[in-house]
């Protein structure tokens, strides 16, 4: 089975993107945003089967860990009750796609951040997500100021609420900024690589895991810059009195394969241990045309890879075991729609600390 653990709902219906601006602009004139609209079960299945749906058969991907688009999540925008009813909207909408498409689909929610508001506000959706709608995680923003960096670093205790229902609810986070207001930052090309880059080393610089040691976090993107200056980061751990990063971070770091050329997976896979990788493409997302050197699509990471030349063993870590160990509500919901789960259940590796 590939399993996709990146994937977010970039295609959503018109009138869904179109809601969001009139909730915008009712907002910045002072009044109540439109009601929600109507959006039919078939503007869900035209706008996820020429898509999400059809690449995923022609690469092979089996399920996608699917969420609400990143760069939309927007959490700078308005104030705490415009970020909670737009986070519930979208949240809702992936839960429509699940259960349109079961066998295919299973969701990670979006958090009602907003800059300056305490992080125990979003755990009541984080509950609900999870409780009742069957989500299996949840996307974490480390900056919902879109730029500015306000928010305390993620190994801050006034995250620790948030972490407390994580791990009693058994599920991971993957660290995803949204879109940037600040014009010095490319949104998908530096902002969200120097997030990634930057939750690593405030993880390093921190005991937040001794705290913790069930908390999970997938670092998307490959990690940001870190697997491809691990020696600057052991390096910095060593300067600093620190543990070695592979030693202190990596039972609950975990990093994607959203790279989008062969050269950058090679060095992901010689650097960090097949058991911290996930597979995953972003797709459809931040990077959707063809490569001109290899004439196939550049998010698809599938075909880089099988060229790793893996063995069985590992590439099925890499593509369902390692998201099955990390996403441990997985299980539950893959039986659900299902998949035969029974035996990866067996053959998990051994289980991050509770």
């Amino acid at each position: 089975m590939i399993i996709d653990c990146h994937g977010h709902y970039t295609t959503a219906p018109a009138s869904h993107t179109a809601w969001r601006q009139a909730q915008q602009a009712a907002f910045e004139a002072g009044e109540q945003a439109p009601a929600y609209p109507s959006i039919s079960d078939d503007e869900i299945r035209e706008s996820i089967e020429g898509s999400q749906l059809r690449l995923m058969a022609e690469r092979g991907i089996d399920l996608t860990i699917f969420s609400p688009r990143a760069s939309a999540m927007g959490h700078h925008v308005g104030d705490e009750a415009v970020s909670a009813r737009w986070t519930e909207v979208n949240n809702d909408l992936i839960a429509r796609v699940v259960e349109l498409y079961p066998q295919h689909f299973t969701g990670v929610c979006q958090l009602p951040q907003s800059p300056g508001v305490p992080i125990e506000n979003s755990v009541g959706e984080l509950r609900r997500c999870v409780e009742e709608l069957g989500f299996i995680g949840c996307n974490l923003n480390p900056d919902p100021s879109g730029g500015d960096w306000t928010a305390a670093p993620l190994t801050d205790r006034s995250w620790y609420p948030l972490y407390e229902a994580m791990v009693e609810l058994d599920v991971p986070a993957m660290v995803h900024v949204s879109a940037v207001t600040n014009r010095n930052f490319h949104a998908t090309g530096s902002h969200y690589l120097n997030a990634d880059t930057t939750a690593f080393m405030q993880f390093l610089q921190a005991d937040l895991f001794q705290d913790f040691p069930g908390l999970r976090f997938v670092i998307p993107h490959g990690g940001g810059a870190v697997p491809y200056h691990w020696g600057r980061f052991r390096g910095l751990a060593d300067m600093l009195d620190r543990p070695a990063p592979q030693e202190s971070l990596m039972r609950n770091v975990f990093f994607d394969t959203c790279v989008y050329h062969q050269p950058g997976i090679d060095l992901l896979f010689r650097v960090i241990e097949v058991d911290n990788v996930l597979f995953g493409s972003e797709m459809v997302g931040a990077v959707r045309g063809i490569d001109p050197t290899t004439g196939h699509h550049f998010d698809d990471t599938r075909r880089y890879v099988d060229a790793l030349g893996l063995d069985a063993v590992d590439l099925r870590k890499v593509y369902e075991l390692n998201a099955r160990r990390v996403y441990p509500r997985l299980d539950a919901a893959l039986e659900r729609a299902g998949h035969r789960a029974g035996a990866a259940g067996t053959e998990r590796q051994e289980e991050v600390p509770a």
